[in-house]
Protein backbone atom coordinates (compact mmCIF):
# COMPACT_ATOMS: atom_id res chain seq x y z
CA UNK A 1 0.00 0.00 0.00
CA UNK A 2 1.45 3.42 -0.94
CA UNK A 3 2.35 5.77 1.87
CA UNK A 4 -0.12 8.54 2.57
CA UNK A 5 1.02 11.96 1.40
CA UNK A 6 2.21 14.24 4.19
CA UNK A 7 -0.53 16.32 5.76
CA UNK A 8 -0.47 20.02 4.95
CA UNK A 9 -0.34 22.39 7.87
CA UNK A 10 -1.42 26.00 8.19
CA UNK A 11 2.28 26.91 8.18
CA UNK A 12 2.74 25.09 4.85
CA UNK A 13 -0.15 27.00 3.30
CA UNK A 14 1.07 30.34 4.70
CA UNK A 15 4.60 29.70 3.41
CA UNK A 16 3.25 28.89 -0.05
CA UNK A 17 1.10 32.03 -0.04
CA UNK A 18 4.14 34.12 0.92
CA UNK A 19 6.20 32.58 -1.89
CA UNK A 20 3.66 33.38 -4.60
CA UNK A 21 2.62 36.81 -3.29
CA UNK A 22 3.56 39.54 -5.72
CA UNK A 23 4.50 36.99 -8.38
CA UNK A 24 1.24 35.42 -9.48
CA UNK A 25 -1.74 37.57 -10.36
CA UNK A 26 -4.65 38.21 -8.05
CA UNK A 27 -7.47 37.25 -10.38
CA UNK A 28 -11.08 38.34 -10.32
CA UNK A 29 -13.71 36.10 -8.79
CA UNK A 30 -17.35 35.94 -9.81
CA UNK A 31 -20.28 34.80 -7.72
CA UNK A 32 -22.14 31.94 -9.32
CA UNK A 33 -24.70 31.63 -6.56
CA UNK A 34 -26.07 28.45 -5.12
CA UNK A 35 -25.68 25.42 -7.34
CA UNK A 36 -27.85 22.33 -7.05
CA UNK A 37 -26.14 19.62 -5.06
CA UNK A 38 -23.82 21.98 -3.20
CA UNK A 39 -25.78 21.94 0.05
CA UNK A 40 -26.83 25.56 -0.24
CA UNK A 41 -23.23 26.79 -0.26
CA UNK A 42 -22.50 30.00 -2.12
CA UNK A 43 -20.23 29.21 -5.07
CA UNK A 44 -17.62 31.55 -6.54
CA UNK A 45 -15.35 30.98 -9.53
CA UNK A 46 -11.83 32.38 -9.76
CA UNK A 47 -11.01 33.52 -13.29
CA UNK A 48 -7.70 31.66 -13.41
CA UNK A 49 -7.58 31.91 -17.20
CA UNK A 50 -6.30 35.45 -16.48
CA UNK A 51 -3.31 34.04 -14.58
CA UNK A 52 0.21 34.01 -16.01
CA UNK A 53 0.34 31.15 -18.55
CA UNK A 54 -3.48 30.99 -18.59
CA UNK A 55 -4.22 28.57 -15.75
CA UNK A 56 -4.09 28.07 -11.99
CA UNK A 57 -0.98 25.91 -12.47
CA UNK A 58 1.22 29.03 -12.27
CA UNK A 59 0.48 29.20 -8.53
CA UNK A 60 1.70 25.71 -7.71
CA UNK A 61 4.73 25.84 -9.97
CA UNK A 62 5.77 29.24 -8.61
CA UNK A 63 5.59 27.81 -5.10
CA UNK A 64 7.49 24.67 -6.19
CA UNK A 65 10.33 26.49 -7.97
CA UNK A 66 10.67 29.23 -5.37
CA UNK A 67 10.76 26.74 -2.48
CA UNK A 68 13.62 24.86 -4.17
CA UNK A 69 15.52 28.07 -4.86
CA UNK A 70 15.01 29.34 -1.30
CA UNK A 71 16.23 26.13 0.34
CA UNK A 72 19.17 25.74 -2.04
CA UNK A 73 17.94 22.48 -3.55
CA UNK A 74 17.45 23.76 -7.12
CA UNK A 75 20.11 22.03 -9.23
CA UNK A 76 21.86 23.71 -12.15
CA UNK A 77 19.99 21.24 -14.38
CA UNK A 78 16.72 22.86 -13.26
CA UNK A 79 13.33 21.21 -13.42
CA UNK A 80 11.83 18.58 -15.70
CA UNK A 81 8.13 17.88 -16.14
CA UNK A 82 5.83 15.87 -18.38
CA UNK A 83 2.79 17.79 -19.48
CA UNK A 84 0.00 18.05 -21.97
CA UNK A 85 0.50 21.80 -21.89
CA UNK A 86 -0.66 23.91 -18.94
CA UNK A 87 1.61 22.44 -16.25
CA UNK A 88 4.57 22.63 -18.62
CA UNK A 89 3.85 26.27 -19.38
CA UNK A 90 3.62 27.07 -15.68
CA UNK A 91 6.78 25.10 -14.88
CA UNK A 92 8.76 26.84 -17.61
CA UNK A 93 7.50 30.28 -16.60
CA UNK A 94 8.17 29.76 -12.89
CA UNK A 95 11.54 28.01 -13.23
CA UNK A 96 13.02 30.25 -15.90
CA UNK A 97 12.15 33.40 -13.93
CA UNK A 98 14.66 32.14 -11.34
CA UNK A 99 17.30 31.62 -14.04
CA UNK A 100 17.16 27.82 -14.11
CA UNK A 101 16.36 25.64 -17.12
CA UNK A 102 13.03 23.91 -17.61
CA UNK A 103 12.79 20.74 -19.69
CA UNK A 104 9.25 19.84 -20.70
CA UNK A 105 8.33 16.45 -22.12
CA UNK A 106 5.11 16.41 -24.13
CA UNK A 107 3.55 13.72 -26.30
CA UNK A 108 4.35 13.91 -30.01
CA UNK A 109 0.72 14.84 -30.66
CA UNK A 110 0.73 17.80 -28.25
CA UNK A 111 -1.06 20.84 -29.69
CA UNK A 112 1.44 22.85 -31.78
CA UNK A 113 0.28 26.06 -30.12
CA UNK A 114 1.30 24.66 -26.69
CA UNK A 115 4.69 23.53 -28.01
CA UNK A 116 5.26 26.97 -29.57
CA UNK A 117 4.31 28.73 -26.31
CA UNK A 118 6.66 26.47 -24.32
CA UNK A 119 9.53 27.26 -26.68
CA UNK A 120 8.70 30.99 -26.61
CA UNK A 121 9.05 30.88 -22.82
CA UNK A 122 12.50 29.32 -23.23
CA UNK A 123 11.70 25.73 -22.29
CA UNK A 124 13.66 22.82 -23.73
CA UNK A 125 10.73 20.94 -25.27
CA UNK A 126 11.08 17.22 -25.93
CA UNK A 127 8.31 15.39 -27.72
CA UNK A 128 8.15 11.74 -26.74
CA UNK A 129 5.57 9.03 -27.37
CA UNK A 130 1.93 9.30 -28.24
CA UNK A 131 0.43 9.84 -24.80
CA UNK A 132 1.14 11.52 -21.49
CA UNK A 133 2.37 8.28 -19.87
CA UNK A 134 5.19 8.04 -22.43
CA UNK A 135 6.25 11.64 -21.81
CA UNK A 136 6.13 11.02 -18.05
CA UNK A 137 8.36 7.96 -18.35
CA UNK A 138 10.87 9.94 -20.44
CA UNK A 139 10.81 12.84 -17.96
CA UNK A 140 11.61 10.47 -15.09
CA UNK A 141 14.56 9.03 -17.02
CA UNK A 142 15.77 12.55 -17.81
CA UNK A 143 15.58 13.57 -14.14
CA UNK A 144 17.51 10.50 -13.08
CA UNK A 145 20.15 11.04 -15.76
CA UNK A 146 20.65 14.78 -15.29
CA UNK A 147 19.82 15.46 -11.65
CA UNK A 148 17.00 17.82 -12.61
CA UNK A 149 14.14 18.00 -10.13
CA UNK A 150 11.11 16.10 -11.35
CA UNK A 151 7.91 18.10 -11.05
CA UNK A 152 4.58 16.36 -11.54
CA UNK A 153 1.77 17.96 -13.52
CA UNK A 154 -0.88 16.79 -11.06
CA UNK A 155 0.88 17.34 -7.74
Amino acid sequence: MPAAPPALTFTDVKSAADRVAGVVRRVAVVRVGELPGCGGAEVWFALEMLQHTGSFKARGMTNFATAHVEDGSMPESGVVIASGGNAGLACAWATLRHGFPATVFVPENAPPVKVARLRALGADVRQHGTEYAHALEASRAHAQGTGAILAHAYD
